[in-house]
């Protein structure tokens, strides 16, 4: 009997819900899901924080407090670091730059992994007394567990976009029993581009979250305050006073941002330590510092509380700003899993008490208590620049319409000053640290969403008529380059019919006169002419299909293929590189030419100087091995304004730098010739240099991360594999440790090769002989991952490289079929958990574009392996 994994019983399952609803009914249930799951989970983060914090606080209280509550603050540092580190380095921060990121069609992904792994590290972080809060964890475990429900249902893009989106609002609804506050959130400051968004689930999601933790979690912010009879009043006497506090908000609030930003690049490129270590400093600063201030600082919503009911007074609400503001920098800058919401509210709080103070000693009209609620929206909207949902969020937890003009009032003049002092969302700003800079505009290059399917497709189709036989189709498919052919009748589709449907005749021993419509595909699954390319594309991965036809009711219309969007994609992208190239040619400054003795020319650019070395180790090896020339390069950009040629430049650095490769050549018997390059464009000037210097080969590096919103590798790296005409190397260094300090030569030993059968898995193969140099006993495996439903496997690809490399290297060589749902995730799965040191891949051109972000192959391995990833194409002009 064959056993069916959870996993795969719970998928088939979710299939079957999902085709039973229709869409409008599947999307009401998701968005229920969304927001029951999202609820709880925030209940269950509540609960946790609160369970444990109480345990540290009433133990701190009975023992020594200068040495408990810093060792807890930096024990449960470094266990939540080390979570973050070794489990899901996407959870690290509040979250949600990596919900904007996710839902803008870029960065990180999202999924019940990263949804586990930041309830548990947040419940770590804010518990041992890190000055953060959990509210902005709870978007992104909303989000991530949204992300997940997805992939259990599978949807299209743009539904899947929408869940994610409905689980932010959840879990912010949930975070603070703010329902309307969670949808606008959502609207304002996660999504820049509404036209594909439904706000239907979004909104059932939040409420939903909402309810469930009000009523399992209780209130989220107990004030402690009976606000009817407080007496909020707002007289033209005060609004000076509001005036001054949205002033003062947006200063300290831009203030604050900055800081975030500068602590984040202080741990990162000058203390440079690791996660764990640089959480666990964090908590036990936070440790030292509360350890020494009375005894409301060591609860934060003790604290807030505090400050609302008025029973602080003007040197402890001092106090409790300064020191929150500087505790929070230190454990936002150090990538504590936790959130900014909460500290902005203590903050906020505390600059309105003051002022509500100040207020009270000149005119005596107005409550300190409203001051301090209009001071937690202004500070908030200073540091989400979200001045609507700032707004809206604390009507909703004061629920008194006398709040509102005043709040608003210092909101509005908050978000003013603060985008006057830093303009832009903090948020943008931690992404763009990691390479993503996210725009507000929608991409005038989205082919994908502005191309139709009756714009792409092959209108002359070749078809098989459902009464022919199966000989006479057998004939069709000998005689065609197709692998596959709609069947009609009367002009009607009936069916589609491939070479895997053929297979049936031997080994079912069918008789050759039987009719074709007994063994093609019924019911196929087909486009309209007004879908979208990134409608199809998603059918096409989703369904792993290359081709589909076009239908108008049933009549066939057309065909589409994977090739026929990169063809238009391609021919769009190049329109518009052609547009913005720069007319005048790079102007060369420096050259050496050593003598013309190989058979090839591999060309080296050299930007980095930490992975120039470990670049120029790989492209010797193949050079050495293939009888090839290296010609390695810089570019030096210059303003469009200024002619390459008469510009001067600075070129000591380069010069050393390219000395070095020429004297590594030198060691290992290589041809290295060297120039420096004065250019307006980078891309432009490798492609030059590729014609002039008739290239063979460019090697190149990639850190990791892209800086263009459905970029895939960066704008340089993306634009020279579209259009360079040579074979092109990728290289992304594995993420372990900073290169210099470890030596490369023992991660070149356990290689990690999938095979497809595509000429470009070939020359990823033809490629280790002269890499496996690099290593010291050196181990291949050889795996070609098939679906679990395919009945036979065709492993000829998988035979054939395992033949060629035992002709050519002298080393252990493991080859072996392996099962697995998705390509990607099955070769991450076994090089991370087998520790590979390299993983190489053959990737194809047009694989390389747009569409990477939801389905590309090779960029979802070069991202998701810890250990170094090769990537190869072959040569475009074979």
């Amino acid at each position: 009997m064959r056993l069916i994994s959870p996993t795969r019983y719970f998928q088939s399952t979710a299939r079957a819900i999902a085709s039973f609803f229709q869409p409008k009914r599947l999307a009401i249930l998701e968005a229920c899901l969304i927001g029951l799951t999202s609820g709880l989970a925030a209940v269950l983060l509540k609960l946790g924080v609160g369970w444990l914090g109480s345990w540290r606080v009433h133990t701190a209280h009975n023992g020594p407090v200068l040495l408990w509550l810093p060792a807890v603050g930096l024990l449960g540092g470094l266990l939540a670091g080390t979570l973050v580190e070794r489990f899901a380095p996407e959870t690290s921060g509040s979250g949600i730059p990596q919900v904007k990121a996710a839902l803008a069609g870029v960065g990180s992904s999202l999924n019940g992994r990263i949804a586990f792994v930041k309830l548990a590290n947040s419940i770590l972080v804010v518990a041992s007394g890190l000055t953060l809060g959990r509210q902005g964890p709870t978007v992104q475990i909303g989000a991530a567990i949204a992300a997940q429900l997805s992939r259990w249902f599978p949807t299209s893009p743009d539904h899947r976009r929408q869940l994610i989106a409905a689980g932010a609002a959840a879990g912010l609804a949930a975070g603070f029993n703010a329902p309307i506050a969670g949808v606008l959130f959502v609207v304002e400051d996660l999504i820049y581009d509404l036209s594909s968004i439904t706000l239907g689930p979004a909104i059932m999601a939040s409420f939903i979250g909402a309810v469930v933790s009000r009523i399992l979690g209780g209130q989220n912010l107990n004030l402690h305050l009976n606000l009817n009879e407080s007496h909020i009043t707002f007289s033209l006497t005060e609004l000076p006073f509001y005036l001054m506090l949205g002033i003062l908000a947006g200063a300290f609030g831009a203030l604050f941002h900055k800081g975030i930003v500068g602590a984040t690049i202080f741990n990162r490129k000058v203390l440079r330590a690791s996660m764990p270590l640089r959480v666990g400093l964090a908590g036990l600063i936070c440790g030292l510092v509360v350890a020494i201030l009375p005894e409301h600082f060591r609860n934060n919503s003790g604290l807030r509380e505090f400050l609302l009911t008025g029973e602080a007074g003007l040197v402890t609400t001092a106090i409790a700003f300064i020191t929150h503001f500087i505790l929070t920098v230190v454990a936002a800058g150090s990538g504590a899993p936790g959130g900014l919401f909460a500290p902005s509210l203590i903050l906020g709080s505390s600059l309105g008490y003051l002022v509500g103070l100040w207020q009270w000693d000149i005119v005596a009209i107005g409550e300190p208590s409203s001051y301090a609620l209009a001071g937690m929206g202004a500070f908030f909207c200073a540091v989400s620049r979200a001045p609507i949902t700032a707004v809206v969020i604390i009507f909703e937890i004061a629920t008194d319409f006398n709040l509102v003009l005043p709040l608003m009032i210092a909101t509005v003049v908050s978000y003013l000053v603060s985008e006057s002092i830093s303009s832009g969302s903090l948020y943008d700003e931690l992404l763009s640290l990691n390479g993503i800079n996210l725009k507000k505009t929608k991409a005038t290059g989205d082919i994908l969403n502005e191309l139709k399917a009756n714009q792409v497709m092959q209108s002359k189709v070749e078809s098989l008529d459902a009464g022919i036989s199966l000989d006479e189709a057998v004939q069709v498919f000998s005689a065609s380059r197709h692998r596959g052919f709609p069947v009609t009748s009367k002009g009607q589709l009936v069916g589609i019919v491939s070479q895997t449907d053929l297979a049936k005749i031997d080994s079912l021993q069918l008789q050759g006169d039987m009719p074709l419509k007994d063994i093609m595909t019924h019911h196929p699954l087909t486009v309209s002419p007004l879908d979208t390319l990134s409608q199809v594309l998603y059918l096409l991965n989703r369904y792993q299909l290359s081709r589909l036809p076009v239908v108008e009711g049933r009549k066939l219309v057309g065909i589409i293929t994977r090739s026929d969007i990169i063809r238009a994609e391609s021919a769009r992208l190049l329109d518009e590189t052609q547009a913005n190239s720069p007319s005048v040619p790079s102007y060369v400054v420096y050259q050496t030419r050593s003598p013309q003795l190989g058979s090839g020319r591999l060309l080296v650019p050299l930007a980095n100087l930490e992975t120039a070395p470990l670049l120029l180790k790989v492209a010797l090896a193949i050079a050495k091995h293939k009888n090839y020339e290296v010609e390695c390069i810089q570019v030096i950009q210059v303003p469009r304004h200024n002619s390459p040629s008469q510009t001067a430049v600075r070129t000591a650095k380069a010069r050393r730098l390219l000395q070095k490769a020429t004297q590594m050549g030198e060691e290992n018997q290589v041809q290295v010739h060297t120039q420096i390059r004065v250019s307006h464009d980078i891309v432009h000037s490798i492609l030059e240099t590729i014609k002039e210097r008739h290239i063979d080969l460019i090697l190149m590096g990639w850190k990791g991360s892209h800086s263009t919103p459905g970029g895939i590798f960066g704008d340089i790296v993306d634009s020279v594999i579209r259009e360079a005409p040579c074979g092109v190397m990728l290289v992304k260094w594995a993420n372990r440790e900073p290169i210099e300090n470890y030596c490369p030569i023992p991660l070149f030993n356990r290689w990690l090769v999938p095979v497809a059968g595509g000429p470009n898995s070939q020359e990823a193969v033809k490629l280790l002989p002269a890499l496996l140099t690099l290593g010291i006993q050196p181990e291949i495996r050889l795996c070609q991952i098939f679906s679990p439903s395919q009945s036979t496997l065709d492993a000829t690809a998988l035979k054939e490289s395992k033949e060629f490399l035992e002709g050519e290297v002298d080393c252990s060589i493991d080859a072996t079929p392996v099962y697995g749902s998705s390509v990607s995730e099955t070769t991450i799965e076994i090089a991370n958990q087998s520790n590979y040191d390299i993983v190489i891949v053959g990737v194809t051109r047009g694989g390389l574009l747009q569409q990477a972000i939801q389905g590309n192959i090779p960029e979802a391995i070069a991202r998701g392996c810890n250990g170094t990833v090769i990537l190869v194409r072959g040569d475009n002009r074979s």
